[in-house]
């Protein structure tokens, strides 16, 4: 059997033992996060971390899917209560998937949403603006789920600005990025990242305390990262004794919660 394949039949026993880690066993914890996308590999994110008893966090804005409607429309209300009942964590990362591109004089900041009346349009943006974006995604969370959003965000694509991270803090959220080794490569060309390279690199760097980022979809890439990896990440991170907790354990932000 070559390398690879006994360490995946290694991962693939390891899935179907009913031993999990204990807590006190833990060498250590990561954090898997989502943010929102095409939400094509959303039910199968779903299964996998239901599979091997994991909670993650998920940050939420309302982006066009796959079905042809929106992340926080009604639609999708089913899927969010059912990962509220999972007992998952949920962040803002902003109604319209608002990008900022820099600071202005008078404290305030240039936007571009990429979603919403608004798509693809330059802006000058105060302070306000921002949290009023930040907190529309609480409102719609409680409308689909009858549950609070956590006080966490993650500013798209992981860019901040001094005004931009005040006006975040102002607005009563910790702004949560990812560790080096925690990118997924999820929004790389998989014909130069193909998902062996990722998983492996993610396996080998990952470690205690790193925060882990993927997306429940990416429609520019070919091969996509889920299907492939997660389940053998995941599998292969408890083999080397790590246990997986929610931001609302996280010691640089459970005080927020």
């Amino acid at each position: 059997m070559k390398p690879a394949g006994a360490f995946r039949a290694c991962l693939i026993a390891l899935v179907a033992a009913p031993v999990a880690v204990a807590a006190e066993q833990c060498q250590g914890t990561i954090y898997l996060t989502f943010d929102t996308g095409s939400q094509s590999q959303a039910e199968y994110i779903a299964r996998t971390l239901n599979k091997h008893h994991v909670r993650a966090t998920f940050f939420l804005a309302n982006e066009k899917t796959v079905n042809g409607d929106y992340s926080l429309d009604p639609s999708w209300a089913p899927y969010w209560k059912a990962r509220v009942a999972e007992g998952h964590a949920f962040g803002t990362h902003t109604f319209d998937h608002v990008y900022v591109l820099r600071d202005l004089p008078g404290k305030r900041m240039e936007m571009k949403p990429q979603f919403g009346a608004h798509a693809g349009q330059r802006q000058a943006w105060t302070a306000q603006q921002y949290c009023d974006e930040l907190n529309r995604v609480a409102r719609r969370f409680t409308e689909l789920t009858g549950a609070q959003l956590d006080p966490f965000w993650r500013a798209p694509g992981g860019r901040l600005t001094p005004h931009l991270k005040a006006a975040g803090k102002a607005c009563g959220y910790a702004h949560v990025g990812w560790s080096a080794a925690g990118f997924s490569g999820d929004e790389l060309p998989s014909d130069k990242w193909p998902n062996r390279v990722l998983l492996r690199r993610a396996l080998n760097g990952l470690k205690d305390g790193d925060i882990f980022l993927a997306h429940l979809g990416i429609w520019s890439r070919k091969d996509p990262w889920a299907p492939a990896v997660l389940d053998p990440l995941i599998a292969g991170l408890k083999l080397k004794g790590f246990c997986f907790a929610t931001l609302r354990e996280h010691p640089d932000y459970r005080r927020q919660h």
